[in-house]
């Protein structure tokens, strides 16, 4: 995604930004940080312009808007993209370095590691370039070694040669000290404040009371762990069911086998990609949300289930244990054992659920602010 923005309040700076797929979308991390950045900026007199992807949604499977236009004062611009998989971003990513050099911006945002192979060429163009690494995304288990090694080449161009290199967790920074000796700037995603939303349509579409069932909300990829959790789940006694909301990611075939594996116990459901009024409803009235991954950068979802002040569970990795920050439960990552134990635990005790979820409204509300992100990501374009 490119994004043109302006860089400080009293000199508008034109900025790009490369590496989401659509503008306002929520299929992921990515897009979501990236329309929280551009639309803020807008709003503080700086002029940006996000490049979607063309082709088809990842997540609805309906043709992109392939129309250049503005929303929320961010210029939306699609830009020519090989709709075919794991040639998606590579193409998106080289077509917007392309437009973005034509348009001679101040500075070129890049976000995640693949989309940042190209970056290079906006250095010989001689524009600013940062990047911001969204996780290793490399060590995904749904990239086989050629699309791996590609990614790789993107975090090397990042590391050697962005101007300024964002990383959202503390230990992606001690990876980029070590791997590459580049000295990273660490700016943690931020999260709006949430208001609880009664259950409405969750019970009109799945049947869905408060309280009533376990939440894993992401993308259906094999490093999120979904089956994981849904071998731990069948052998817990409890009447709650487990809600497996989400659409998969180039990964069609993880997907039917998660749905095999769940084959044999009703209270498994699985309600695809969630969005809107229904999505609200999932976190707010989940009895515990759980993201049981083996990686991740740092999960916007995660974040979002804090903020409606749900009990969470997540596997011990850094990029997780790191956020709750002690305010939810950790289990030992990979193992379903440690995890059945722990929702053994938390289903059994639900005071103690209610008190981490309010813990954990509380520190996030407090530590991940979207302003204070803006605020240091614009600093970073001017230094």
């Amino acid at each position: 995604m490119c994004i043109r923005e302006i860089c400080s309040k009293e000199i508008n700076l034109r900025i790009a930004m490369i590496g989401h797929k659509r503008y306002g979308s929520r299929e992921g991390g990515v897009e979501v940080v990236v329309t929280e950045l551009a639309r803020r900026m807008v709003e503080l007199g700086h002029e940006v312009t996000c490049y979607d992807r063309s082709g088809s949604d990842v997540m609805t499977g309906c043709a992109a808007d392939c129309r250049g236009r503005v929303i929320d004062g961010v210029h939306v611009v699609p830009v020519k993209t090989i709709d075919k998989k794991g040639l998606a971003a590579l193409s998106s990513s080289y077509f917007a370095t392309r437009a973005a050099i034509k348009d001679r911006p101040d500075v070129i945002h890049y976000h995640a590691e693949g989309p940042c192979v190209p970056l290079p060429l906006a250095k010989l163009a001689g524009i600013r370039t940062v990047a911001t690494i969204h996780g290793l995304d490399w060590q995904r288990a749904k990239w086989g070694r050629l699309a791996s090694t590609y990614i790789k080449m993107g975090e090397r161009a990042a590391a050697t040669k962005a101007d300024g290199l964002v990383v959202l967790s503390k230990s992606a920074q001690s990876y980029f000290q070590d791997v590459y000796g580049r000295t990273t700037t660490f700016i943690p995603n931020g999260i709006e404040p949430k208001q609880y939303r009664p259950v409405k349509q969750i019970k009109d579409k799945w049947g869905l009371d408060a309280g009533s069932y376990l939440l894993y909300l992401g993308r259906l990829v094999p490093e999120k762990r979904p089956e994981l959790l849904i071998e731990a789940f069948k052998e817990l006694d409890t009447e709650k069911r487990l809600v497996i909301a989400g659409g998969g990611s180039d990964t069609s075939e993880y997907e039917t086998s998660l749905r095999v594996a769940a084959q044999g116990d009703p209270r498994v459901l699985f309600t695809g990609f969630v969005n809107g009024e229904p999505l609200e409803e999932l976190y707010s009235n989940c009895y515990a949300y759980v993201l049981p991954s083996d990686v991740e950068g740092m999960p916007m979802s995660l974040l979002e289930a804090m903020a409606y002040g749900r009990c969470c569970v997540t596997s011990d990795i850094p990029e997780c244990a790191d956020v709750l920050a002690g305010n939810g439960v950790t289990f030992d990552k990979g193992s379903a054992d440690s995890l059945r134990a722990a929702l053994r635990d938390l289903l059994a005790d639900s005071d103690h659920g209610r008190v981490l979820g309010a813990a954990a409204k509380a520190h996030v509300e407090k530590t991940y602010n979207w302003d204070s992100v803006v605020e240091r990501t614009l600093e970073l374009y001017s230094t």
